[in-house]
């Protein structure tokens, strides 16, 4: 299962590589990777289908039945902690991947009409989608609570991002917010309930937890907190299901592309909450709240989808309240907890992914062909094409619950398993009489679907229809025929859903404590999917909602005028919007009484608090000073340890005396400096040339970033406030002193530290103890600290080429936007286009000119001095940097030092030859340099894992090669050159936001002022 989830999210890296050479026809080959996991899929039937002892009886400790049931594949994360990365393939999950994999096979195949081949953002789109696919597959197969938990949100930041496809569009913008929003929220509560539910179980693996579930629901000291855990739990399959209260989401989702409608909100995302619902059901059903929750908000949304459906005059928005509607069915269905509801459960969810499915294809190809999808404009399209009429009226009809086909075959199921559950009489008729009303409305809407979409309307004109392709239509055929297929022959889906009932019906028997008697009870009202069950209840029932739903259809324009009348008290998108108001109103008032702009106000707040919470807790804590015989002077080691000591509290003192800002700056790098020479002499060389290095970069950025400041240190705050300044500064001193001294008195315990020696060379195969404990031994550490330099970075990117919006198309106006650095104006085009000809230009004057100041610097910012040091040291630099990386591992130096050095020498190119000098030397973008990093720290992580060993182990290889000789390499250099590029992306970031960009600002003020001057002086003249 890892080879399937890793092809998806690789490929769907490249992705955007491939559409740039390939063009639109990408899509067949991102089709290609669902396509060739479902063929791996059906050889996997026999092994996911195949019962171990818990099928013959056999039980595990305490009675509970093994989970013996499909494929189980787990790899050690963080043994210490007994995190795994786990996954299992069983009937459920099976059914699942069938559908997340076949279904996404063919929406990507569609997408390759559906598009046009000059749209923007295809790579980035057609990635999202495959990376989509991956996400829904991990997540159905994760046996591990927490690796659920992260596919869970995965997809719902994917599917923000693809909501938000066309990112112009204010409504899609903001319900792609409005998803990521509520569905986040539910999986915040998701969370909580899956610790509570992992912690109560002793154990977060999927399958061992459902073991322990009926022992855990049937103790009085545990029966509580589970049931609080599994309600906590349905709230996230509630939201991202969108389910009463959520229920608002999914229709303003349907600002998205079609295809995103068609798979997240009908075949992938959307299922989510029922996989979960479904997963969870066998072991907590029984569970205090859990049948109030799923029964009641299921025939909520139900009644309440169907009802808004019947009012939509956007065929798209039929089946997205449609949608909402049967979610809710789907959901009560499922989380019954019997073996019946089970298997019926699974069976509608098949029929449902098929037809709402390729009904959604279906209004793409007609909003693409017609350019409405307006019922009321709408007229005749089935002359136009029969085949996709036929098409939608196929997959209409299974989603009506007609006769012959995949949706009245699940629906008549579902009714008999609900007639035959323990409910009671009164709450029983009330659930089907309510899901008879439902599925009358389910016939009127779908009815109004076909009629709205195809059918002539008096008085309308026929809608000019461009005609399609067969490969266009392709898809949803196949989905179509599928779902008559289903309904003609329901055993295949049969055999599906069978084991999984089975698996309920153990799970049963297992909480009533009497497995023999239970689970023939509850084989004895499991059904067989069948086209004909003969006359009954069900289909007494099912017909009773043909005739309500045709009258309701025929009668549409007097429902439509009740609808009108009757307002609904209480609408939950309002509710939602006057949350998101309030929180935007505290947050406005809390910013307007904080953000005050303030220098001095906000460090008087963050050493005010880091002051007052740790001495707080020493004086709360009865936590007592050191006493004076344990505090003793410390042997400086060096004679100029206390010289440097004062240098670095005179720099201080002197930064705080200077007037102007580069001063400042320049008397704070003293005490930086001077404290890597107490590091240099205090027998830590690696820290030594790391703080070196850092505080040179940091004084260049600093430096290239006052440009844009006044040159003076005015607006000093003095007067009263003068004494609270010095007050804050000398108690956060005091308070981080006593801190300090009593944290190094409070030691009980060995130092983890000594034991590094030993662990750097025997398990990180280096001498360098700094360097092993960053790459190896602390590698996760090291792996945030990049991720937060990547974040850093972009941050630093965002501020400085963030497009404003509310611009005009000027001499030098942007394109309002609101993307960083992505769209530019035509103006800025043509500069930057003119620019980088210019670059190239003085580039190539010469073979060996690389650096050509003279050619791109004003005379006045030239050092012919600076440019021979560059030129004589550049190189060097570089090379000597490459030998920190490779040498760290023994000797001073590593990934960070490198790629400090590195950027070093590209500061001191762009110093000598301005920001088309910076071009040349670094023409990779510095997204690609953290991209490149991250992904290589993070492949240096995965690789061992998938070779059977644990995250980021180092492996150590011992080479002989020509001319080295013995060479002795260690895996975990890999991750090192890792945090090399990730440091480089960052300086060249840095580089062009505070260099380049502020180069290009001061050059046009400079224009702009020698033009408004010429303007004036020709005014004069004339």
């Amino acid at each position: 299962m890892l080879p399937v989830l890793a092809l998806h999210f690789v490929v769907a890296a490249g992705s955007p590589w491939i559409f740039r050479r390939v063009g639109r026809g990408a899509f067949f080959l991102l089709a290609a990777v669902p396509a060739a996991s479902l063929v791996w899929l059906a050889f996997q039937h026999t092994a996911a289908y195949d019962a171990g002892p818990a099928a013959s009886g056999a039980a595990g400790a305490g009675g509970v039945p093994q989970a013996a049931r499909g494929i189980m594949e787990s790899w050690d994360f963080i043994p210490t902690l007994d995190v795994q990365i786990a996954f299992r393939l069983d009937p459920l999950a099976w059914v699942l991947c069938l559908l997340v994999l076949g279904v996404g096979a063919l929406v990507l195949l569609y997408c390759a009409r559906y598009f046009n081949r000059d749209d923007e953002g295809l790579g980035g789109f057609g990635g999202q989608m495959l990376a989509f696919a991956g996400a829904m597959f991990g997540l159905v197969t994760a046996d591990d609570l927490i690796a659920l938990f992260i596919f869970w949100e995965l997809t719902s930041v994917l599917s923000y991002l693809l909501i938000g496809y066309a990112n112009v569009r204010l409504s899609a913008r903001r319900s792609a917010i409005q998803a990521l929003i509520v569905t986040t929220a539910g999986g915040l509560a998701m969370l909580v309930g899956l610790i509570l539910l992992g912690e109560l179980a002793g154990t977060y693996r999927v399958s061992a937890v459902l073991e322990k579930a009926p022992a855990l629901v049937a103790d009085p000291a545990t029966a509580g907190p589970v049931a609080v855990g599994a309600v906590l739990v349905l709230v996230g399959a509630l939201s991202k299901s969108a389910l009463v209260p959520f229920h608002f989401w999914l229709p303003a989702a349907m600002a998205a592309p079609t295809p995103v409608s068609a798979y997240l909100h009908a075949a992938a995302m959307v299922k989510a909450g029922v996989y979960l619902v479904a997963r969870l059901a066998p072991g907590f059903a029984g569970t205090a709240y859990w049948q109030p929750v799923v029964l009641g908000v299921g025939l909520a949304t139900m009644l309440v989808g169907g009802y808004r459906s019947l009012r939509q005059t956007d065929i798209k928005l039929i089946l997205a309240f449609g949608t909402v509607s049967q979610l809710g069915f789907l959901i009560a269905v499922v989380g019954l907890g019997t073996p019946a509801a089970a298997l019926a459960g699974l069976a509608m969810v098949v029929a449902h992914a098929l037809f709402k499915a390729a009904l959604f294809l279906v209004v793409g190809i007609i909003d693409h062909q017609t350019g409405t999808r307006d019922l009321r404009r709408l007229s005749g399209v089935y002359r136009h094409s029969r085949v996709l009429a036929i098409t939608g009226a196929l997959a209409a009809a299974s989603m009506a619950g007609l006769p012959l086909f995949g949706g009245f075959v699940a629906k008549e199921a579902v009714f008999d398993a609900f007639a035959h559950a323990p409910l009671g009489d009164v709450w029983g008729g009330v659930v089907l009489v309510g899901f008879a009303v439902g599925s009358a409305v389910t016939v009127a809407y779908s009815t109004r679907f076909v009629w709205g979409g195809f059918a002539r309307k008096r008085g309308v004109p026929d809608t000019p229809f461009t005609p399609i392709t067969p490969l266009f239509v392709a898809a949803p055929a196949v989905l179509a025929l599928a779902g008559l297929v289903y309904g003609l022959w329901p055993a295949p889906v049969d055999a599906w859903a069978a084991p999984y009932a089975a698996e309920v019906a153990a799970g049963a028997a297992a909480a009533t404590h009497d497995a023999a008697g239970s689970a023939a009870a509850g084989q004895a009202v499991v059904l067989h999917l069948a086209a004909w069950h003969g006359l009954g209840l069900p289909l007494a029932l099912s017909a009773a909602g043909w005739a309500l739903g045709a009258i309701l259809f025929w009668a549409r324009d007097a429902v439509g005028r009740a609808q009108d009348r009757l307002r609904a008290p209480v609408d939950a998108e309002r509710g939602y919007r006057a949350i998101v108001g309030a929180v935007d109103d505290a947050a406005i008032w809390v910013t307007g009484r904080t953000q005050r702009g303030s220098l001095f106000f906000y460090l008087a707040v963050i050493l005010g608090v880091a002051a007052l919470v740790p001495i707080s807790a020493l004086i709360l804590g009865g936590v007592a000073l050191p006493a004076p015989e344990r505090l003793r002077v410390v042997d400086p080691g060096s004679p100029l340890t206390p010289v440097i000591g004062l240098a670095i509290a005179a720099g201080a003192i002197a930064a705080l005396r200077a007037n102007k800002r580069f001063l400042a700056v320049l008397m704070v790098s003293i005490t930086g400096y001077g404290i890597a020479l107490i590091f240099a002499l205090q027998g830590a060389p690696d820290l030594a040339v790391t703080q070196m290095l850092v505080e040179t970069i940091v004084l260049v950025a600093f430096v290239l970033g006052m440009r844009s400041l006044p040159p003076q240190l005015r607006d000093r705050t003095g007067g009263k406030y003068r004494a609270v300044r010095i007050a804050v500064a000398v108690v956060f001193g005091a308070v981080m002193v006593i801190v300090g001294l009593v944290a190094m008195d409070a030691r009980i315990a060995e130092p983890v530290s000594l034991h590094f020696p030993d662990l750097a060379y025997t398990g990180g195969g280096g001498l360098n103890i700094v360097n092993v404990t960053l790459v190896d031994i602390r590698a996760w550490d090291t792996f945030g600290e990049i991720s937060v330099l990547a974040l850093a970075a972009t941050g630093v990117a965002s501020l400085i080429f963030i497009r404003h919006s509310g611009r005009g198309l000027g001499a030098t106006a942007d394109v309002a936007t609101g993307s960083v650095g992505r769209t530019r104006g035509v103006a800025a085009e043509s500069r930057g286009a003119a620019e980088l000809a210019v670059a190239r230009r003085f580039a190539t004057i010469a073979r060996d000119a690389w650096l050509v100041a003279g050619r791109t610097l004003a005379p006045e910012r030239r050092s012919i001095i600076f440019e021979v040091i560059t030129r004589l040291t550049f190189h060097s630099m570089v090379v000597f940097s490459v030998y920190l990386l490779l040498a760290g591992h023994n000797f001073p130096g590593g990934g960070f030092a490198g790629g400090l050095l590195a950027g070093l020498a590209l500061t001191v190119r762009y110093l000598a030859g301005g920001r088309f000098e910076l071009h040349e030397a670094a023409s990779v973008s510095p997204g690609v340099l953290l991209g490149a990093g991250l992904g290589t720290a993070a492949l240096a992580g995965v690789i061992p894992l998938s070779l059977g060993g644990q995250v980021f182990q180092s492996a150590i290889l011992e080479l002989w090669l020509p001319v080295f000789g013995a060479v002795k390499f260690v895996t975990s250099t890999i991750f090192d050159i890792g945090v090399y590029l990730v440091v480089v992306g960052l300086v060249v970031d840095v580089l062009r936001s505070l260099g380049s960009r502020i180069d290009e600002h001061l050059e046009s003020a400079e224009h702009a002022a020698h033009h408004g001057a010429r303007i004036e002086h020709e005014g004069a003249e004339q």
